[in-house]
């Protein structure tokens, strides 16, 4: 099982998207600094996620919001 997923620091108010097959492996580590572009929005909560049988998909989707560049758009999904 694979993962797109939107973090959001209330510190920064920023959103991250990611994709991962371990969820709970991947959101400790942001939130321990591990990853150089999330380790100054710590503490960081899941706010959105899908789940995908095949990584391609995953990684798919993950472009897909990303391309999107809109804040507006990230929030809508997540009020969905």
């Amino acid at each position: 099982m694979y993962f797109a997923y939107i973090i959001y620091s209330k510190s920064t108010n920023r959103y991250y998207v990611g994709y991962t097959h371990d969820f709970k492996l991947r959101l400790e580590r942001h939130n321990s600094g591990w990853s150089k572009s999330t380790k100054s929005g710590i503490p960081w909560e899941l706010v959105y996620n899908e789940k995908f049988e095949i990584k391609s998909e995953a990684i798919k989707r993950e472009n897909e919001i990303k391309r999107k560049k809109s804040r507006k758009y990230i929030e809508e999904l997540i009020k969905k």
